[in-house]
């Protein structure tokens, strides 16, 4: 089962104890896949709807960015093909920093490629008109304000992986299938909620302003430094029962596995932050440079009417408001015995 290439059942199978796991070594970095047939296949039918949508809008004349597609397409769901397959995927439960890295993958940098890639736009822009509609509603529902809540994902970013380590867990997850396949997904579920809203791309039912956006992320990345640092100073390993029965006497050992786990945490959260932070910036000033245009052009269009309007005002000898002629003024001697009008 876990020599190589495989395809096993239904439900994903992943190495424990007892298997005999072939050292990861050399070539195996590149060779050790492992196929499973449901992910495979919820990857393969994202892309494939994916690609269909800017198919249909280029059938119809539209344009459609080809950097949002090798986004989401190649960057976005590659990260995911790769953390949950590759030699990541098949030895994420017999070394702790593999499955690091396959966490940081799944949790923050196939989101950020995801969300660039604006899927939400797409749909609703090839949908059919009652389907969009149903989209629309679901987007500006109370369910999606309260799930793509920036402070709730913030929170849920920051809270998830001090429960994920901290607490059993972890543990759970290693010996559980089904929970293993479930942290997968919620680990990618929060990191979209936690970036679609704050990238912006697509439309959400809370716009925040762009400083309180870096804000949100400037405070991720303490909480996620600190727990890097404290699992590479640790001295007790996490799951200790389960990685020292693996009996391993190649790679890394456990402490050692732990310690580049901790590190990779560190470095890999305060990265991605930080790249997700010079985006922000980068679109706020350009979203800036836009609302100046749109401000410069209005000003250009009231200074054109007013000098029309003067213009006008000149030729004809008197007063114009938008193009149409006032009365002229009234002196003061039409106004006398105003007054005694019934």
């Amino acid at each position: 089962m876990f020599g190589g290439l495989t395809l096993p059942g239904f439900l994903p199978l992943h190495a424990d104890p007892g298997d005999d796991v072939i050292p990861l070594e050399g070539w195996r970095y590149l060779t050790a896949w492992t196929f499973e047939p449901v992910p495979l296949v919820m990857i393969l039918l994202t892309a494939g709807l994916y690609l269909y949508g800017v198919h249909v809008l280029h059938k119809r004349g539209d344009t459609w960015p080809v950097l949002r597609t090798v986004y989401f397409v190649v960057l976005g769901l590659g990260t995911l093909s790769v953390a949950l397959f590759s030699f990541l995927g098949t030895y994420d439960t017999v070394m702790f920093w593999l499955h690091m890295v396959q966490h940081m993958m799944l949790n923050m940098i196939a989101p950020v490629f995801l969300v660039a890639g604006a899927p939400m736009t797409l749909a609703l822009r090839t949908l059919p008109k009652r389907p969009r509609k149903w989209l629309l509603v679901a987007l500006h529902s109370t369910v999606a304000k309260i799930a793509l809540f920036p402070p709730l994902t913030t929170f849920l970013m920051i809270a998830s992986p001090f429960a994920l380590y901290m607490t059993g867990w972890y543990n759970l997850t290693l010996r559980n299938n089904v929970a293993h396949d479930m942290l997968h997904i919620y680990m990618v579920v929060v990191g979209c909620l936690f970036f679609f809203p704050l990238l912006g791309v697509d439309p959400v039912p809370i716009r925040m302003p762009y400083p309180i956006r870096i804000l949100l992320f400037f405070l991720t990345m303490p909480f996620h430094a600190f727990l890097g640092v404290t699992i590479m100073g640790s001295t007790r390993l996490i799951a200790e029962d389960w990685y020292l029965a693996f009996n391993r006497t190649w790679g890394f050992s456990p402490l050692e596995d732990q310690t580049w786990a901790g590190g990779l945490m560190w470095a890999t959260g305060d990265i991605t932050m930080f790249a997700a932070m010079f985006t922000i910036f980068l679109q706020w000033i350009k979203d800036s440079k836009r609302e100046a245009k749109r401000v410069d052009r209005a000003l250009d269009r009231r200074d054109a009417l007013a000098a029309k309007q003067a213009a006008m005002a000149r030729e004809g000898g008197v007063g114009y408001d938008a193009g149409r002629r006032q009365p002229p003024a009234r002196s003061d001697a039409d106004t006398v015995g105003d007054e005694e009008q019934p």
